[in-house]
């Protein structure tokens, strides 16, 4: 078993920067403690986030991996049309596909949420952080893998 820091990939849906920044303002706090690395990229929305984990898993097959985790951060409004039922379950399905499918350890920090001030409230260091329990979630499950020998 190695005793390498996990390497994450931290996916941020850009929709509401407000809301995205506190939670990649936690995640990196999180992953700091943690003395991981990560590599950020930058998707419109929380829809793209599982299709840019699986880019991403996708260009490692058959090569050295690159990521030992994922996080998703992101954030989705109701609004007034059924638009937010389809991001908020298909982007969740998204992530349990790669994890249960794949094996992959991903932590969900897409808040769905019916208000902006329930948005801040989750995403906020001094409030939720649900950036950094994303961050912990994933190495939690990095870790698991490990102690199975993944």
């Amino acid at each position: 078993m190695s005793d390498r820091k996990p390497h994450l990939l931290l996916i941020e849906a850009r929709f509401y920067d407000d809301i995205t920044d506190e939670l990649v303002r936690g995640a990196l706090a999180a992953v700091e403690r943690a003395g991981a690395s990560y590599e950020l990229v930058t998707v419109p929305g929380a829809l793209e986030i599982p299709g840019a984990v699986a880019v991403a898993v996708g260009a490692r097959e058959g090569a050295s991996s690159r990521f030992d985790g994922y996080v998703a951060l992101g954030c989705v409004i109701r609004g007034e049309t059924g638009h937010y039922d389809i991001v908020a379950g298909e982007s969740a399905r998204g992530l349990m596909d790669l994890t249960v499918q794949r094996g992959l350890p991903v932590g969900n920090g897409i808040l769905t949420v019916e208000t902006h001030a329930q948005a801040l409230e989750r995403a906020r260091v001094d409030g939720g952080n649900k950036g950094g329990a994303a961050v912990e979630a994933a190495l939690a499950l990095v870790e698991l893998g490990k102690r199975f020998g993944q």
